[in-house]
């Protein structure tokens, strides 16, 4: 049997994900009393209903127990052969702070504080929860359907999952370097098809333009190194418990190097990987 804890900050999207769950087949309780819990995962793991194979619980502040007795109920879980899977949802406090205005709804912690105030309490409530948690899911650039993708490959294909969630990003240096960039790299040093007649006004997702990118010998090999490089720091960035790495690719406008660059080593990377990944073009539509 699957048991599957989801819990997480108050705003990184857990009623979302929760209908998910139950999209892919989990049954689902949603703010479950703590004290409930231990009696609730008895009764379902003994039971034999094929329906409930696969359990999902969300628990979160709302229920005014302490949440780090989760930790307790999922060590008694592991020594009975049938574990607790935690699924922690996250998001950058800016993020949050974001959400929450726009919803205009006050933050189960923050009383008559401001909503920073009660996003900190409950981080700091919910780090100890959050280091042990076997999935983390940072929500904060997430679209629902790449949050829909993520829970699917975790809990469908039941793939080998590392927490970090990698974005490659296309730009153009005249528009300046995406301000949540970790790596940064740049490619005007490549042939520019925007000096070519007849291939201005395509973009580095028409094949015209990444056959003239790739043709010479140097993109080949800065992408052999890119690749490797990235495949050495990724792992690395992973036991440091980064959970959002953001690679950019600058040329000129953004709109051809750049993005044929990007859409090269998503593929090279989408081969076997092991964490979340996608791609996307800041200025490819720009002029």
């Amino acid at each position: 049997m699957q048991f599957v804890i989801l819990t997480g900050m108050s705003g990184a999207g857990k009623s979302t994900a929760m209908k998910m769950m139950e999209d892919i087949g989990f049954y689902c309780v949603d703010n479950l009393p703590i004290p409930l819990l231990k009696s609730f995962w008895e009764l379902v793991s003994q039971g034999t209903n094929n329906e409930l194979e696969k359990v999902a619980v969300g628990i979160d502040l709302r229920n005014g127990q302490p949440i780090t007795e989760l930790l307790d109920y999922q060590k008694r879980a592991e020594e009975t052969g049938s574990p607790m899977e935690i699924l922690f949802l996250d998001a950058e406090d800016e993020v949050l702070i974001k959400r929450y205005k726009e919803t205009r709804r006050n933050h189960p912690l923050s009383g008559e504080a401001r909503v920073e105030e009660g996003i900190r309490l409950e981080r700091e409530l919910l780090k100890e929860l959050r280091s042990r948690a076997d999935y983390i899911l940072d929500t904060s650039q997430l679209l629902t359907r790449e949050l829909k993708e993520e829970l699917n490959r975790i809990f469908v294909d039941r793939r080998d999952y590392h927490n970090i969630y990698v974005t490659i990003l296309s730009f153009g240096y005249k528009f300046g370097i995406p301000a949540d960039s970790d790596l940064v790299f740049d490619v005007r040093f490549l042939p520019n098809p925007y000096y070519v007649e007849g291939l201005r006004d395509k973009t580095g997702l028409d094949k015209e333009i990444r056959d003239f990118v790739m043709q010479v010998e140097e993109a080949g090999q800065f992408m052999d190194q890119l690749e490797r490089m990235l495949n050495f720091l990724i792992p690395h960035y992973i036991s440091e418990g980064k959970s959002q790495l953001v690679v950019s690719i600058g040329c000129t406008g953004g709109k051809h190097r750049s993005v044929t660059i990007a859409e090269e080593l998503y593929q090279r990377l989408l081969k076997d990987r092991k964490f979340g990944l996608k791609v996307e073009h800041r200025d490819i539509v720009r002029k």
